[in-house]
């Protein structure tokens, strides 16, 4: 599922910015950036987004602003030292009969500048550690927040979607009694076109209409699958994890619906199978994101 969580906390004289943000995954795909100083906050940091969070690749980044907004590890120079090694490197050319003497280049100050660059080092005591993991906590219940607002709409989605699923399963429980008489006819009329009076008491023919009756006997199937509905539905409205489940049980919903794609002799029931598997592939889409 997607989601977004933002919070900020005073850290001296800088400013701690957390965001937290995901995006659909079937499984947890969780990256952590922090400032190298707080490396070992890592572990106890992905075990905090873990709480709220058991799928979808999941970013949380750490940044830490100054007064102004720039990065407090902004990389500054010591301008006396770069002064002084460029007077002495002139110095030594000189010495060693440089003529004329050497240009001082961008590229020249820019390697010296680098080599004496300094950085401002970020706090990693007990304290910063509780201050970090708190604004992250923050951040991850306005980003949960946000999930759970999704959470709603795709709730309202899937229980539309039973209902449509249940709408054609009911269709095709009505017509299934007619399939087994329907082809009874169509037998007795084949064997009347290819010059065959047998009467439909014939025990010949009540042998065959009772194997193809059993062969396209389909009731065991929609028990099956109105069972997996109310399943799925019950799971829907629970507070328990979901994502796995349900997959299972559409999983198994999809196995009956082929059984009766299979058995099922008649365009209706055809047509309402297909209907079928196109909204159970459109509820799979959506639930493999869903925890």
């Amino acid at each position: 599922m997607t989601g977004y969580g933002r919070a900020s906390a005073a850290l001296g004289n800088h400013t701690l910015t957390v965001q937290v943000n995901s995006v659909n995954r079937k499984t947890l795909d969780l990256a952590i950036s922090l400032p190298p100083e707080w490396a070992e906050f890592e572990a106890a940091s992905g075990e905090l987004v873990r709480r709220y969070a058991a799928r979808g690749k999941v970013g949380a980044r750490f940044d830490v602003t100054g007064g102004e907004g720039a990065p407090a590890q902004a990389v500054t120079w010591d301008e006396a030292a770069v002064e002084a090694t460029l007077d002495r490197l002139v110095a030594q050319a000189a010495r060693r009969g440089a003529q004329p003497p050497p240009v001082v280049t961008p590229e020249l100050v820019w390697s010296v500048a680098s080599a004496q660059r300094r950085k401002t080092e970020l706090p990693a005591d007990d304290g910063t550690r509780t201050l970090v993991l708190g604004t992250l906590e923050e951040a991850l219940k306005a980003f949960a927040a946000m999930r759970e607002n999704e959470g709603a709409a795709l709730l309202k989605d899937f229980l539309a979607r039973i209902e449509t699923l249940a709408a054609h399963i009911a269709a095709i429980a009505e017509l299934a009694p007619q399939v087994a008489p329907a082809w009874r006819d169509q037998l007795m009329k084949r064997l009347r076109d290819a010059g065959l009076e047998l009467d439909a008491g014939d025990e010949r023919v009540l042998r065959e209409v009772a194997l193809f009756a059993d062969r396209c006997d389909i009731t065991e199937e929609l028990t099956r699958l109105r069972s997996h509905l109310d399943q799925f539905a019950a799971l829907l409205r629970g507070d328990a994890e979901m994502g796995r489940k349900a997959e299972f049980i559409l999983q198994e919903i999809g196995r009956e619906v082929n059984t009766i794609g299979s058995k099922a002799n008649n365009l209706e029931i055809s047509r309402r199978v297909i209907e079928l598997k196109n909204e159970l592939e459109r509820i799979r889409e959506q639930i493999a994101n869903v925890e």
